[in-house]
């Protein structure tokens, strides 16, 4: 059974779930694959918040523990569809926990998932990340993409206050209005990729999955995105099992 930690945030465990049927090749009910979902927001820290130093709970005990919970039903392959979790003191958290506990569980990384993904379809592009700020200032992607060979840019300061309050903004932001997201969050969102496309940006990585959630079409302003939250849907159903997984179109 595949097994997703949801809750982080609560919709983007929805969506992932959805896009595992959506990338599945099924032709009735009974051709999905098994998938658990667990969302219980309310016992893991804010990750952006633990990575800026603004609350001293490591979400990675938390994540962990549901882990374990997913395992102890059925799951032998677990994903967490939230890429600011994949910062190092928190994922790394989560595999030594697991590890303590003997889990016989198969730890997907949807960083490192995304990024072999960009070289493999997009080898010679200059990718550009929207993010929260905790996963900009910790640069998981421009680390991890660099290491591959490839030209990373994020938005400065001041473009990336605006990503950040389109995700977090209590009266407007993605977290408070996800369905449907404010026409200020989108618009917001677009005017980033626009900043970020004349600074030389070819492929976009949506890199909070929140943003998938504004951002639904396959390119802005000619530039493709990449949904990292599709890309874990896609390898989850690959390593569960490789026959059922839809060609990338």
């Amino acid at each position: 059974m595949i097994g997703i930690v949801g809750g982080v945030g609560p919709l983007a465990g929805v969506d992932i779930v959805k896009k595992i049927i959506e990338e599945t090749i099924a032709s009735r009910d009974q051709d999905h694959l098994p998938v658990l979902l667990s969302s219980q927001p309310h016992r893991i820290a804010d990750r952006t918040a633990y990575l800026l130093g603004n609350t001293v709970t490591n979400p990675g005990f938390a994540l962990a523990d549901i882990a374990l919970e997913l395992g102890h039903a059925g799951a032998t392959i677990v994903a967490i569809p939230c890429n600011t979790a994949h910062s190092p003191r928190i994922f790394d958290l989560v595999k030594e926990e697991l590890l303590l506990k003997n889990a016989s569980l198969r730890l997907m990384n949807m960083l490192d998932e995304t990024t072999l993904f960009i070289k493999e379809h997009f080898a010679n592009s200059t990718v550009a990340v929207l993010s929260t700020t905790g996963t900009r200032n910790t640069a998981l992607y421009k680390t991890s993409l660099e290491k591959q060979g490839l030209t990373c840019i994020e938005p400065n300061d001041l473009w990336q206050e605006k990503v950040q309050q389109a995700i977090y903004d209590e009266s407007y932001g993605i977290k408070a209005f996800s369905s449907p997201v404010t026409r200020r969050a989108h618009d917001e969102l677009v005017a980033a990729i626009q900043e970020l496309k004349s600074q030389g940006a070819q492929v976009i990585i949506l890199g909070c999955t929140e943003l998938p959630l504004a951002l639904r079409e396959k390119s802005y302003d000619g530039l493709p995105v990449i949904d990292p939250n599709r890309i874990l849907a896609r390898a989850l159903i690959k390593e569960f099992d490789p026959t059922k997984l839809l060609p990338f179109e």
